[in-house]
């Protein structure tokens, strides 16, 4: 089917669990933190520092969150090229899985924060594997198709995060009702990778290309080969992660906002219900995008290339969110209206996983694309913490969200200016570093 043998098709699958359990268990805490920070912070309802605590505390643990993503991704892109892919992918799955089940057990943020760190840096790790297995067990004309569909799990992993979060804490009203319980519920479903870990190293073999390396090395990839193919991934991989961190973290809070203007009593139970309500809306109108936009970079990338198709994502995107967030309409149509918001920012990241392995050789594939889309993370970390720094003014996060729009805006910059090498038809081992 679509010219894989059923073993391609398995470890595609392999890949996609993995990653898809990776965005599980990484957005988790920003489903739960209307709930989850409030709660470790003994504040009630009515307190009048309510939305500010837990904005910033969502911004700060979010950052944090990316900080170990990138230094995850960076040690475990190196591991994946000197111990298999295969192996990565196991260590990596294990330890966020085993890192998040533990949140469910934190008696304060400072615990909570420390696990998320120790759960970031597999989940960094995690990407490198997954894309490298897929870009050297597929055949080369397969690999945007597997790349794109290999992010489908994204999407997907967002739903799994929705559906837990909506389950705990707004359908069983027993749980639900009682805060205290509801988010560790949550964070306790992030043990579910582990079983899938093991099962995948049970049945997935190394690449045959693949060979260890013996020291692959960062340096390397600033070398006269491949130092414009590196800047290039970069810059684009920060551009994404700005945009979707900055807009991703805060959407469950968007919602929580316009619920509170929905509802007149900040005591009622129906304003926790009505928060549940537009989180679930919001965040599903944004999956659903990334879903349809991940798969629009099969097509788009190969008709046009790379570069078009992240010059066409980028404009889109400046165009989504100046809209969505900076415009006046009804609540209702502005969560309906999330999902161009998915379909750009979120779509872009469907080309990554073919995208970055193809601007390295195999034998350092997997700390190329590690670094890459990894160590973007330190810059974009600090888009979440202006966010939220700005948020510490009461301000309404629709008139601060607005101006993520200038990350992407920087992103067509940057290809005007030649960043972001082009990589249709081009073969990556055939460069000498």
């Amino acid at each position: 089917m679509l010219g894989l043998s059923r073993y391609q098709w398995l470890v595609l699958f392999a890949a996609w669990l993995g990653w898809g359990f990776d965005v599980f268990d990484g957005l988790l805490f920003n489903y739960v933190a209307p709930i989850c920070v409030p709660n470790l912070l003994g504040l009630s309802p009515g307190d009048p520092t309510l939305s500010t605590q837990t904005t910033m505390w969502t911004a700060g643990l979010t950052c944090l969150l990316l900080l170990g993503w990138a230094l995850g991704g960076i040690l475990f892109g190196k591991v994946t090229d000197r111990l298999g892919r295969t192996r990565a992918l196991l260590l990596t799955m294990l330890t966020y899985a085993g890192a998040t089940a533990l949140c469910s057990l934190a008696p304060n943020l400072w615990v909570l924060a420390g696990l998320r760190f120790i759960a970031s840096l597999g989940i960094g790790g995690e990407w490198a594997a997954g894309a490298s297995l897929v870009s050297e067990a597929l055949p080369r004309e397969r690999r945007v198709l597997g790349g794109a569909l290999l992010y489908t799990s994204a999407p997907a992993g967002l739903f799994l995060a929705t559906w837990v979060n909506d389950l705990f804490t707004r359908q069983l009203d027993s749980i639900a009702s009682d805060p205290s319980l509801s988010w560790r519920l949550v964070f306790l479903t992030g043990l579910i990778p582990s079983a899938v870990a093991i099962a995948i190293r049970l049945k997935v073999k190394e690449p045959e290309g693949w060979k260890p390396s013996e020291s692959p090395s960062v340096r390397e990839l600033f070398s006269p080969a491949l130092r414009h193919r590196t800047l290039g991934g970069l810059g684009m991989a920060v551009t994404a992660l700005i945009t979707w961190w900055s807009c991703s973290a805060f959407i469950p809070l968007v919602a929580a906002h316009l619920a509170r203007e929905a509802v007149s009593s900040a005591m009622s139970a129906e304003l926790a219900h009505t928060r549940a309500q537009y989180i679930t809306l919001a965040t599903t109108a944004f999956n659903v995008g990334g879903l349809l936009g991940t798969l629009l970079t099969v097509p788009i990338a190969l008709r046009f290339g790379r570069r078009p198709m992240f010059l066409g994502y980028f404009l889109a995107s400046i165009v989504a969110i100046s809209g969505v967030f900076g415009l006046e309409m009804p609540h209702a149509q502005r969560l309906a209206s999330i999902f161009f918001v998915g379909l750009t920012v979120f779509g872009v990241f469907g080309s990554f996983t073919f995208y970055l392995p193809e601007l390295f050789p195999s034998r350092i594939r997997g700390t190329g694309s590690g670094f890459c889309y990894n160590a973007g993370r330190l810059v974009a970390m600090w888009g979440p913490f202006a966010v939220g720094y700005a948020a510490r003014s009461g301000a309404n996060p629709l008139e601060i969200l607005k101006w993520v729009a200038i990350a992407p805006l920087v992103g067509v910059v940057l290809l005007l200016l030649g960043y972001a090498e082009e990589t249709k038809d081009r073969d990556a081992d055939a460069l000498v570093a």
